[in-house]
C-alpha cells in the first residue's frame, strides 16, 4: 500500500488546460473518488497517475517515489478500465494470469494468486470460460481479478461500472466496498455519477473545468459545500437555487425575493457579508408539506409536474417564476395545478455569493 501525492500537477493539450495546478493527497489505504462532469479533468488525472499521460508540470509521488519519469509497468499500480479490456481468445484464468506471466512470476505463485482472487470475487467456476460466455458483471469481476492478482500498491478505476445496468451497478458498488474493506489497498476511482461517488468514496474530490473545488468526506460535501458548483453537483435531485437579497427588519435578517421572505436561522443572524445580493440554496428534501401556515419559513408554489416514486413524490413547481423541485411524502394528495405552501428547513439552507459562487457562512 502507498500514499499517492499530487503537487501542483498541470496537464495541457496545446493551449487547452485539462488539469490546472492540482494538489491532492490520497492516504495510504484510502478509497478516493474523483467526480465531476465530462471534461472536468478527472480521467486525465487518473491517466497521469497511471503514467499513461505525461504531465506538463508538477510532481506525482506513489509512496515515497517520484514517478514522473517512471513508466506505467514500473509504478506498481493496477488499472481497471471502463470496457474491461479482456482478451477474447483467452479463458478467465489466463486473462487474470497474463500480467503475472509477463513478469515471469513462478507458475505455482500465479496459480495461487488467481485462485485466491477468483474465490474472493465469486468466479471460481468461470475460470475456464471465455469472456463472450460471461455476463457484464462477471466480465467486470474478471477485470477486477486481473488487477487484484498483481497485488499492487494502488488500484486505479476508470468508470468501471458505467457499462452495467442500473441494478447491477448498485450490486457491484456494494461488492467494491466489501473488496476494499478486505484488501485495504489505496484506491482511486473516477466517475461522473455523484451517487456512485457518495456511496463509494471515503473522500471525494469534486472537479470542474480542470480545477479541484473541494476534497472531503461525502457527508461533509453534502452538508458544507464550499461553493455553488459543489452544492449543485452533489445531491439528487439537485439543490434549488434562487436569486435573492438580504434584508433586515426589527433586528432580524431575512432572505427574500418576489416569491418569499424567509427568516435566516440563528446561526446566520450575525453573517459577515458586504452585499445584499445572495443566492439561496434549498435541497429538495428540505422542503416539507403541504402546510397551512404563513410562518416566516413557508413559501407558496404552483405545482407543474408530479412524479410518484413509491417512497416519495417529487414535484416540480413554479415559485414566482423560478423552478423548484421538492421531495415529499408519497401519501400527500397533490395534483398538477395546485397552489400549495411548503415549509423550508431553514437550518439546512445555504447562501452563496452570486459573483464568486463561494458559500457565505
Amino acid at each position: 500500500m502507498a500514499e499517492v501525492l499530487l503537487k501542483g500537477v498541470t496537464k495541457k493539450f496545446g493551449n487547452f488546460v485539462a488539469v490546472d495546478k492540482l494538489d491532492l493527497t490520497i492516504n495510504d489505504g484510502e478509497f478516493t473518488v474523483l467526480v465531476g462532469p465530462s471534461g472536468c479533468g478527472k480521467t486525465t488525472t487518473l491517466r497521469m497517475i497511471a503514467g499513461l499521460e505525461e504531465i506538463t508540470s508538477g510532481d506525482i509521488y506513489i509512496g515515497d517515489r517520484l514517478v514522473n519519469d517512471i513508466p506505467p509497468k514500473d509504478r506498481d499500480i493496477a488499472m481497471v478500465f471502463q470496457n474491461y479490456a479482456l482478451y477474447p481468445h483467452m479463458d478467465v484464468y489466463n486473462n487474470m494470469a497474463f500480467g503475472l506471466k509477463l513478469r515471469k512470476t513462478p507458475k505455482q505463485e500465479i496459480n495461487r494468486r488467481v485462485k485466491e482472487a477468483a474465490e474472493l470475487l465469486g468466479i471460481t467456476e468461470k475460470l475456464k470460460s471465455k469472456p463472450r460466455q460471461l455476463s457484464g458483471g462477471q466480465r467486470q469481476r474478471v477485470a477486477l481479478g486481473r488487477a487484484i492478482v498483481r497485488e499492487p500498491k494502488v488500484f486505479l478505476f476508470d468508470e468501471p461500472l458505467s457499462n452495467l445496468d442500473a441494478k447491477l451497478r448498485v450490486a457491484m458498488r456494494a461488492e467494491l466496498q466489501e473488496l476494499h474493506q478486505k484488501l485495504k489497498t489505496t484506491s482511486i476511482y473516477v466517475t461522473h455519477d455523484q451517487v456512485e461517488a457518495m456511496t463509494l468514496g471515503q473522500r471525494v474530490a469534486v472537479m470542474n473545468k480542470a480545477v479541484l473545488h473541494q476534497y472531503d468526506p461525502p457527508q461533509q460535501l453534502y452538508d458544507y459545500p464550499i461553493d455553488q458548483f459543489v452544492a449543485g453537483f452533489i445531491g439528487s435531485p439537485a439543490m434549488n437555487f434562487f436569486n435573492a437579497r438580504l434584508t433586515s427588519e426589527s433586528g432580524i435578517l431575512y432572505v427574500e425575493n418576489r416569491g418569499f421572505k424567509l427568516a435566516l436561522p440563528d446561526r446566520n443572524q450575525r453573517i459577515e457579508y458586504d452585499s445584499e445580493d445572495v443566492v439561496l440554496g434549498i435541497r429538495p428534501e428540505d422542503l416539507h408539506g403541504p402546510v397551512d401556515s404563513d410562518d416566516n419559513d413557508v413559501i407558496a408554489v404552483r405545482v407543474k409536474v408530479v412524479e410518484p416514486l413509491g417512497d416519495e413524490i417529487q414535484i416540480y413547481a413554479d415559485c414566482s417564476g423560478q423552478e423548484l423541485v421538492a421531495s415529499l411524502n408519497p401519501r400527500q394528495q397533490i395534483r398538477v395545478g395546485d397552489t400549495i405552501k411548503l415549509r423550508v428547513a431553514m437550518d439546512y439552507m445555504h447562501l452563496f455569493d452570486p459573483h464568486s459562487g463561494r458559500t457565505i457562512r
